[in-house]
């Protein structure tokens, strides 16, 4: 299988508009599939390619303030 086929089966996969999709429907579900992979494919390759995205690494004791319960 070429990389050309191997895309052209993830289009064809993706091009099965979601339920979301679907409620608002689609001119062309093959070119949406087209782009909604290829950005998914840019932000793989440059995990700092998604416009306003900060990724933070905290673990949960972190990102939370303890509140200790009333006496």
């Amino acid at each position: 299988m070429t990389i050309e086929q191997s895309d052209q089966d993830r289009v064809e996969s993706r091009a099965h508009l979601l339920p979301e999709e679907a409620a608002v429907g689609s001119d062309d579900p093959q070119a949406q599939a087209a782009a909604i992979l290829a950005e998914s494919d840019m932000r793989t390759a440059d995990q700092n390619a998604a416009p306003d995205t900060v990724l933070e690494r905290r673990t949960s004791d972190q990102t939370v303030v303890a509140v200790e319960p009333p006496d």
